[in-house]
């Protein structure tokens, strides 16, 4: 078998596995129109934006971030959005200080008010890190938005806001959470 057909083969199982994906992403509509709704009124009222994850959902945490703090498609002022996973001092030290499942939440106690939005990234719902932020979040009355994939897992039921991504392909559920970020920055950007 040539290396064509086997990666040919691969692309088209995982569009396949996408596009069915897709057609349920559909029903996320009012809760993609809610966390916009919760982030544009949070950022006009002088809120920010805090957004953690770990491995690929800390990427896409930081590129969310990275949205309001640049710009997603037009020139505004910047927002002030910060990603949990990308101060390297505070991440060791918590770490090494308490824990690895306090991570999180140690830093949305540092840095939410009440008003802010959290927006948590876990591909399998069973991140412990960030369940005990979405707790921390809602105790100190953040917003809260949870995308969340296969089914939810110990963070289901945690935040205010959640899309689930009914997938146990951890490269799928990115995916779709990558389209949904992009489309709450749409909806947004049109407030700011």
């Amino acid at each position: 078998m040539s290396n064509e057909t086997v990666s040919g083969s691969s692309l088209r199982d995982n569009v396949e596995e996408l596009r069915a994906l897709l057609i349920h992403t559909e029903e996320l509509q009012l809760q993609v129109a809610g966390a916009a709704n919760a982030l544009g009124n949070a950022l006009l009222n002088g809120g920010k934006l805090l957004a953690c994850g770990n491995g690929g959902s800390a990427a896409d945490a930081s590129h969310l971030t990275t949205e309001y703090v640049c710009r997603f498609s037009k020139d505004r002022r910047p927002y002030p959005a910060i990603s949990l996973a990308t101060h390297g001092g505070d991440i060791t030290a918590i770490g090494n200080d308490y824990c690895f499942e306090d991570l999180f939440a140690r830093q949305v106690e540092a840095f939410g008010r009440s008003g802010d939005v959290l927006m948590a990234f876990t591909t399998s719902g069973r991140s412990e890190n960030v369940r005990r932020a979405l707790l921390t979040a809602k105790r100190l009355e953040l917003r809260t938005v949870a995308f969340l994939g296969g089914d939810g897992g110990v963070c289901t039921g945690l935040a205010e806001i959640e899309l689930l991504v009914r997938s146990t392909t951890p490269a799928r559920v990115q995916e779709i959470h990558k389209l949904l970020l992009h489309t709450i920055c749409e909806i947004v950007e049109t407030r700011l």
